[in-house]
């Protein structure tokens, strides 16, 4: 049976030092930068524009973050946008980032093809790759679709481009070795809606 998946707003966190070094984050909770910042608060104003746009209600959706700090700076930015009451947002562990294990604070040009190809010289393989002490792509599409599965309607997430990428291939279909070498934005919301995905860049207009 196809699992149904409801409308989703998807926001992947705001820049991290780490992320602007080039680093795997993974689990590890690394905040926001001043300029992750900024683009949190962009991407709040533009999820406060998209629902204006199409007269949705915040209150029409369910709100979830990933409960690391990064995460949660963001939805906090996020929210920060909106000048109405808001829904009450839910923290769930299975949002947080894909661990890459005893990898994570190594730089992606220092670990390479040797001992874990980066984004964009991945081939498909990729998605089952486990890293030592770490998860695979196919290990937390698992905990997605547990966490999916409890959805009753649609939602706003703000989590991470691991998970991002994993959505794009169970929503939409892409292609695992696309997806594991896609480069999931920092300053723009993702709106997935009947299979399809729409990616809006922050710090523009979307009135149409």
């Amino acid at each position: 049976m196809t699992f149904s998946w409801p409308e989703l707003y998807f926001i992947r966190h705001g820049q991290t030092d780490w992320n602007a070094e080039g680093r795997y984050q993974g689990s590890k909770d690394i905040p926001l930068n001043a300029i992750g910042q900024a683009q949190a608060d962009l991407n709040g104003k533009l999820l406060a524009q998209l629902l204006a746009r199409d007269s949705r209600s915040p209150f029409a959706f369910n709100w979830y973050v990933s409960p690391l700090g990064r995460t949660r700076e963001t939805m906090e930015r996020v929210r920060a946008a909106f000048s109405e009451p808001l829904p009450e947002v839910t923290s769930d562990r299975r949002l947080i980032e894909v661990s890459f294990g005893i990898y994570e604070g190594r730089l992606h040009t220092e670990l390479g093809a040797v001992e874990m190809a980066m984004a964009g010289e991945r081939d498909a393989s990729f998605w089952t790759f486990r890293p030592p002490s770490g998860e695979s792509y196919a290990d937390v599409a698992d905990r997605i679709m547990s966490f999916a599965a409890e959805l009753d309607g649609p939602s706003i997430i703000v989590a991470h481009g691991g998970i991002l990428r994993i959505l794009r291939h169970l929503i939409e279909g892409f292609p695992r070795g696309e997806a594991v070498n896609w480069f999931p934005p920092q300053d723009s919301v993702v709106h997935f809606a009947a299979g399809d995905m729409t990616l809006y860049p922050a710090g523009q207009s979307w009135d149409d």
